[in-house]
């Protein structure tokens, strides 16, 4: 950790990441509180969840531009356009519209744009440091995730109460710039630019922003070309990057993320109502800080198992989730509801660490955004039909059966883990090895 300190282009990363994370937590509470507070419909928080989610699904598409394009100069625009789209909601607020369609448009919007902003951080974070250090980072970055969660749900329930929703989103915008300052400062060699990471200050001979080396670089990870010259177009980019994830074991890593984040998809849409009935917009900043601190407590420990065996982490971890997510709905007061969600997703923040370390160590560095892309497209393509149905199911079944899916999405992650073979026989992330392409 103390040389990762010391590299300038993490610190930079690490806080723009925190930053333009802090936007994202005010804009996501604040989106599904004012559709509920709108409608009083868990329908249309459903819809609301599954628009917000809807366009992870495209991430797989972004992967092969991510690839491609100058990493930095990627960072910076996204968050600058993301400053704008944000602001449209309190302007039409201003203008004396009250829409829940404004709402509903802003939101996939949003989530859109910010399909580029992870894929293009996890390729740049093993290019500005070691091997060795990747875990930490991951951890690091996770952290920065986690955290700006846990600080600013709480943060956002509390100011819903106090200057309602629609302030969040003139916050958000000021965020989204200062993340764009962040970023602008960050160096980012090119990939296959020699041995470049770790260096406190970047490498002045590596690539920046298309700008060619000095030196010259290292041969990268062969790419598809047509007639032996120039690498061919965008689809058979996306299509080597298919076929390189495809008969390894990150296919079947792919399961136990589709089985969780369907059912936790459906919880997530009757959160508004749940927390509603425990005391409103303050308890549901409770909740969202509370499961937020979970996946901290999570990542800052995923660091420290990279060394212990993956599927033993991923089963154990995620039976007790299962049992703590079912005691928290059966909990007698809203503090013990929440301390049991924080405990249920303490298992989920270790096993993102890890799996995106996992990620990171088999997948050459040519191939990385759009493995990164392609498996968190994959891995979520479920949530917005988990999202819609889970609105759907509060209307009719119940919040508090729907709510009871998540507990049953966590347990299934252990058994699936259980049945599959070529997971039980991962090896710690610590020995993993990268992957031919």
């Amino acid at each position: 950790m103390r040389s990762l300190r010391s590299n300038r282009a993490f610190r930079r990363l690490f806080a723009g990441r925190l930053v333009t994370n802090a936007g994202d937590s005010l804009y996501a509470v604040a989106a599904m509180w004012l559709v509920y507070d709108l409608t009083g419909s868990t329908a249309y928080t459903g819809l609301a969840g599954a628009l917000t989610m809807g366009p992870q699904l495209l991430q797989a598409f972004v992967g092969p531009l991510v690839d491609r394009w100058p990493l930095r100069r990627l960072l910076v625009s996204t968050q600058l356009v993301q400053a704008v789209v944000v602001l449209a909601v309190p302007a039409a607020w201003t203008l004396g519209v009250r829409s829940v369609e404004l709402v509903l448009v802003v939101v996939p919007a949003l989530s859109l744009v910010n399909q580029f902003v992870y894929p293009a951080q996890s390729a740049a974070l093993p290019r500005i440091v070691d091997d060795d250090e990747l875990a930490d980072a991951n951890a690091a970055f996770s952290f920065a995730y986690q955290g700006a969660d846990l600080v600013f749900n709480g943060l956002a329930g509390a100011l819903i109460a106090l200057v309602g929703a629609v302030a969040l989103y003139a916050i958000d915008s000021l965020t989204f710039l200062a993340a764009a300052v962040l970023f602008a400062g960050v160096v980012v060699p090119r990939a296959g630019a020699g041995d470049v990471r770790g260096s406190a200050d970047g490498d002045a001979d590596a690539e920046v922003d298309g700008v060619e080396p000095v030196r010259e670089a290292a041969a990268a990870t062969p790419e598809p070309t047509a007639d032996g010259g120039e690498p061919t177009a965008y689809r058979d980019r996306l299509a080597a990057g298919v076929a390189f994830v495809r008969g390894t074991p990150l296919v079947w890593m792919l399961g136990g993320g589709v089985l969780a984040n369907g059912l936790l998809g459906a919880t997530m849409a009757v959160l508004p109502a749940f927390a509603d009935g425990l005391g409103g917009a303050g308890a549901y900043g409770t909740i969202r800080a509370a499961t937020a601190a979970g996946l901290l407590v999570g990542a800052l420990a995923g660091g420290r198992l990279a060394r212990v065996g993956f599927a033993r982490v991923w089963v154990t971890g995620f039976a007790v989730a299962a049992v703590a997510w079912a005691a928290a709905l059966v909990a007698p007061t809203l503090a013990a509801t929440a301390a049991l969600l924080a405990v249920a997703l303490v298992p989920v923040g270790v096993t993102n660490v890890l799996a995106a370390t996992m990620i990171q160590r088999m997948v050459p560095d040519d191939f990385l955004g759009r493995v990164s892309a392609l498996l968190g497209s994959a891995s979520v393509a479920v949530m917005p039909v988990g999202s819609l149905a889970g609105g759907l199911l509060g209307e009719t079944v119940g919040v508090w059966a729907t709510m009871a899916l998540g507990a049953v999405g966590l347990a299934s992650v252990a058994v699936y883990v259980l049945a599959v073979p070529s997971l039980r026989r991962l090896p710690p992330v610590a020995e993993a090895t990268t992957l031919e392409a």
